[in-house]
Order: structure tokens, then C-alpha cells, then sequence
């Protein structure tokens, strides 16, 4: 470890502590720590070790609820105010804060998992699945996104990545929904049960059974369906397709690892409700000892970029931009001109307007440029629209960027669009801004970087609460339609859904982007009337407005006179107006 960390006695300290809270209190996540490359081992156990002393501030019951919500809030202010200086006096955070300025991570993407842990000391309820989902993947997503960093930081050629995000994120869902499991005991014990309505009601009477800490018929019954669920979202062929062999050692070890304490849970009866099931350590070996072998082969032939240990008592802060938190957000800049937005009252205004911008490629050759001008001069109006969708107050922003179809184009100007998206990701316009960002569209055929990029400003910006900012990129209509109805058949295959009983919203929750609201407002600019598989399914009801501006020639102006028109439409969703 001195090779790896320095000479400097309290950070060796430090990271010590690390190691042996991680070992003491999860032998399984030391188990797949000691799989990766020992230079990366300390920044693994520091990271484990943060979140665990996050969550035990959180489940003190020792102390009431609000007292514990402050003790976790003091201790995330107290790691923002520390990383500008590199060093803490709290030794959890003291490695934490060398690990984000050795490997140049950016700890603000983890802001919103450590705020859930001080907001769910005053208690969760999940009425579906997919409030549940949500809660899990934001405390477990911006975490394993460090570790997927780190990963990246130090050469490896992939890095954690997968070929498809909801393959990933299901398999996160198992993580979590085996860790309650085993935590049933602990939980009860505290007066929690943090799995959803939706799961309970096919069980009558298992929920009041668990509060008392009774086995009973339906808490069995429960907990094996529940069981088979996590084994199936663990169980992902896909989990490491393309992947390097080192990582991919540690996802199956890791999914060998979770398939054995479900084996242990299923088989734990009664003894569930008093103490957490443990897989026997045979069963553990048989799982770790080949592991090690394949991990070491894979990590002996591949060459490792490896920050230098600091001198003692010789920090190096990272970029104050990238670690400070921000607390507040500016306005949007004015429009150049003074224009201000029409006063319309918030309950008349959409709540999602979906936009086909229109019109690069044609604005180019009017002035006799290459189309790839027009894409730029694109970036430049998609600046101005969402500035005025602050401005207005709008909450969902969806841009049509790049199409399936799009790859159809020239390879030149193909690549001249993707080069621009890459660099507005890069420059994020919007970073002093309430604007949470999202992409929404296949990931297969996109340059793995630019993935990355998408990936990174999203988990960045997850926690953001004023207007949601969605890029369409290498999205189809019917390709997500299709995923949807594969997804669907995938579930009626596997027995969770009788195929004649599928109805609207089941068919809703297994779109790519299940929680994207219905659009309201569709606007296409460039004089073309045509939804172009744009949105098919939440454009059902859409108001249609069509203008016949080249979309380098829009500014929010423009934004605002579409909501203007859409503020005088009579909205009818198939019924028949009042007094007619």
C-alpha cells in the first residue's frame, strides 16, 4: 500500500481504516475489491467506506430523526468544504478526498445519493416499483459511476461499460433488492420495510406479519417471489459483452456472489426475521478462488496509468470548479435584445414541449456553406431555446438531435454531428443552470466516449429540480416502441405478465424512459409538417405547431410564441367539449 498511497503517516492511517471497515462490515465487497489491480484497491475502499459511514449516520436510532438528518448534512458540508484543500480531519474523508484528487474524480456527482441518505432518515414509502427503482438507482448509480471512473482514469479499455444502460440500472436493481433482503432483520428491527406497495399487495397480510416479525405462509410466499426476482435482474447475459476481462471478472464474480446470498436467503425460513443470511464459506471459495486466478491473469497484461503517490504532507487539490457544490443557480442570460417572456399563468402553460429542429442542413446551403455550418449554427439556437424554456418556466425540454435515420447521411456530415454534440457536452453551457440533462435513444452505435460524456452530465445533473433537458440521439420511434414490446414479451415469457391482461400502463413502464411525461406541445420548425417517428407513443395528444423558420434562425422568441399558440388551443383528448 505505501507504494500506492506515500509515506504520509495519517493518510496511510486513513486509508487502514478504510480497508478494515470494508473487510469488517461487507466481506463479499472486500472480497471484489481485492479483484481489482492493487493501485486502485485504496480508492475502492475509500469510497465503500464513505457511503457506509453515511449510512450508518443515517440509521442511528440512537438518535432522532432530525438530529440524523443533520449529522449526515454536516458531514456532506463538511467534504465539500474539505475537497478544495485536499486533506480532512476526518479520516473517511481525509481518503476520500486524496482518492478524488489522486484519480480526479468529481465527488459533486455523488451529491444527490449522500442527500437521499440524510432525507430517508425520516422514512420511505414506495407506492410501484418504479418509485422504488428510482430511490435505489440514485443512491447506488452515482456510486458505481465513481468506481466506472476510476476505472477510466487508469487506462482501462472499457471501463464499465455496458452495451445497453437499462441492462446495467436492472442489474443495480438486483444489488439493491438482495440487500434488503438481507437487511430484512435489521430493518424490521427499525420499523422499516422498503419494499413497495405494488409488491406487498399480492400477499394479503404479509406486511402486517413482517411488522410484528412473524414468518408466516404469505411472508414466505413473498420472499421467494422476491428472491426470484433479484436472480433474474442479477442474471444479465448481456452484464459484460465488449467488456475488458478485469472488470468483467469482478461483475460475474460480483453477480456469482448475489446468485449464492439469494441462494442463502431462499433458504433461511424463519431465521430471515431475527439475523441476516450469510452463503457458507465453502460456497464462497468456490466463487472467489478461480476469481482471483482469472482476475490476476487479465490484470498482469494490461498496463495501468497510475497516479504518483504525494510526498508526506503534500496535497494537490483538485480544480475548485470541479469540486465545489453548487448551492444556487443563476437566471438565464437575457435575450440579447431585452425581449421578455409573455406572462402566461403556470397552470395554462405546457408541461412538455418536444421540438424537431429543423432546417441546418438547408440554412447551410442558402449561404452557399458546408452543411456541418448549419449544425453548428443549430447549437447555437438549441443555447438561446433552452434559455427561454427557463425563462418561461417550463419544465420538460425535449430536442430531436440525431435520428436513427440519420446514419443514412453522409459519413462527413455524420461525423461533423456527433463531433458537435461532443464538444457542447465538453463545454456544458449549461452547467450554472437548473437544467438537468438527459439523453434518451440507443447506445450501441454511438462512439463509446461520447457515451460516456451523455452518461457523466446526466448522473452530474439527476439531482437538479428546475428544467429537464432531454437529446434525443440516435432515437426512432418505432426502434423504442419495439424495445418495449420486447421488453414486454421478455416479462410475459418469464411469467410476471398474463400477455391478456397488458394494458396502456404496462406498456408505458417498459419504455426505454418510462418516466418521460406525455408531450403536449410539439413543434417542428422548417416548414415540413410531419412527426418524423418522433415520439410516437407520448405524442398521442399532442398540439401540433409547424413554422417555417430554419432552425438556426430560431430564438426563444420563437419558443415563446409556440406556447402563445398552444395557450389558445382547446384541448379535448377525444371528448366532446362542455355545452356543445
Amino acid at each position: 500500500m505505501r507504494a500506492v498511497i506515500g509515506d504520509d503517516p495519517a493518510l496511510r492511517a486513513a486509508y487502514g481504516l478504510c480497508r478494515r471497515r470494508t473487510r469488517e462490515q461487507d466481506p463479499a465487497e472486500y472480497a471484489l475489491i481485492e479483484l481489482v489491480p492493487a493501485a486502485l484497491r485504496p480508492a475502492c475502499w475509500a469510497l465503500w467506506a464513505a457511503a457506509s459511514a453515511l449510512d450508518d449516520l443515517g440509521d442511528d436510532r440512537t438518535a432522532p430523526a432530525a438530529q440524523r438528518a443533520d449529522r449526515v448534512e454536516e458531514w456532506i458540508t463538511a467534504l465539500h468544504r474539505e475537497l478544495p484543500t485536499g486533506t480532512s480531519p476526518d479520516p473517511i474523508r481525509h481518503a476520500l478526498v486524496d482518492t478524488a484528487t489522486r484519480w480526479r474524480l468529481d465527488l459533486s456527482e455523488l451529491h444527490g445519493a449522500m442527500v437521499q441518505v440524510r432525507d430517508d432518515t425520516h422514512g420511505r414509502h414506495f407506492a410501484d416499483w418504479a418509485a422504488w427503482r428510482t430511490w435505489g438507482r440514485d443512491n447506488l448509480l452515482p456510486w458505481f459511476g465513481q468506481v466506472r471512473t476510476l476505472f477510466d482514469r487508469a487506462g482501462v479499455p472499457v471501463a464499465l461499460r455496458l452495451d445497453t444502460r437499462e441492462t446495467y440500472e436492472e442489474f443495480l436493481d438486483g444489488v439493491r433488492l438482495t440487500d434488503i433482503l438481507t437487511d430484512l432483520s435489521a430493518d424490521l428491527a427499525q420499523g422499516d420495510l422498503l419494499l413497495p406497495d405494488e409488491a406487498l399487495r399480492p400477499y394479503p397480510g404479509a406486511a402486517e406479519d413482517l411488522a410484528l416479525r412473524r414468518w408466516s405462509p404469505a411472508v414466505a410466499a413473498l420472499v421467494t417471489e422476491l428472491t426470484g426476482l433479484a436472480r433474474q435482474w442479477v442474471s444479465q447475459d448481456g452484464l459484460s459483452r465488449g467488456m475488458h476481462p478485469g472488470p468483467a471478472t469482478v461483475l460475474h464474480t460480483m453477480a456469482a456472489l448475489l446468485r449464492a446470498q439469494l441462494d442463502a436467503i431462499g433458504s433461511a425460513g424463519p431465521a430471515l426475521l431475527r439475523r441476516p443470511p450469510r452463503p457458507a464459506l465453502g460456497t464462497r471459495a468456490r466463487i472467489l478462488v478461480p476469481a482471483r486466478a482469472r482476475a490476476a491473469l487479465a490484470w498482469s497484461l494490461t498496463a495501468l496509468t497510475v497516479p504518483p503517490a504525494p510526498p508526506a504532507g503534500h496535497g494537490s487539490p483538485p480544480p475548485a470548479d470541479r469540486t465545489a457544490r453548487t448551492r444556487s443557480f443563476r437566471p438565464a442570460p437575457p435575450h440579447p435584445d431585452g425581449h421578455r417572456p409573455p406572462d402566461i399563468p403556470p397552470d395554462r402553460l405546457p408541461a412538455h414541449v418536444a421540438v424537431i429542429m429543423d432546417g441546418n442542413g438547408r440554412w447551410a446551403e442558402q449561404r452557399g456553406l458546408p452543411r456541418h455550418e448549419g449544425h453548428r449554427a443549430g447549437a447555437a439556437a438549441v443555447r438561446e431555446v433552452v434559455h427561454g424554456a427557463l425563462d418561461i418556466g417550463l419544465r420538460h425540454l425535449t430536442l430531436y438531435t440525431f435520428s436513427t435515420e440519420n446514419w443514412h447521411r453522409d459519413p462527413e456530415e455524420v461525423d461533423a454531428i456527433l463531433d458537435l454534440v461532443r464538444r457542447e457536452v465538453v463545454d456544458d453551457p449549461f452547467r450554472d443552470l437548473d437544467v438537468r440533462l438527459r439523453w434518451h435513444g440507443r447506445t450501441g452505435r454511438l462512439p463509446p466516449d461520447l457515451s460516456d460524456l451523455l452518461d457523466l452530465r446526466e448522473r452530474s445533473t439527476r439531482t437538479r429540480t428546475g428544467l429537464t433537458l432531454t437529446m434525443c440521439i440516435d432515437y426512432g420511434g418505432r426502434d423504442e416502441l419495439t424495445r418495449a414490446a420486447a421488453a414486454l414479451a421478455r416479462q410475459a415469457r418469464a411469467g410476471h405478465l398474463d400477455p391478456d391482461l397488458i394494458g396502456e400502463k404496462d406498456f408505458a413502464r417498459h419504455l426505454p424512459r418510462p418516466d418521460m411525461p406525455d408531450v403536449d406541445l410539439l413543434w417542428r420548425t422548417g416548414n415540413e409538417q410531419r412527426i418524423s417517428n418522433f415520439l410516437p407513443w407520448h405524442t398521442a395528444y399532442a398540439e401540433l405547431h409547424f413554422t417555417p423558420d430554419l432552425w438556426p434562425d430560431t430564438d426563444r422568441r420563437h419558443l415563446w410564441q409556440a406556447i402563445t399558440t398552444y395557450t389558445h388551443r382547446q384541448r379535448r383528448h377525444g371528448t366532446v367539449p362542455a355545452g356543445a
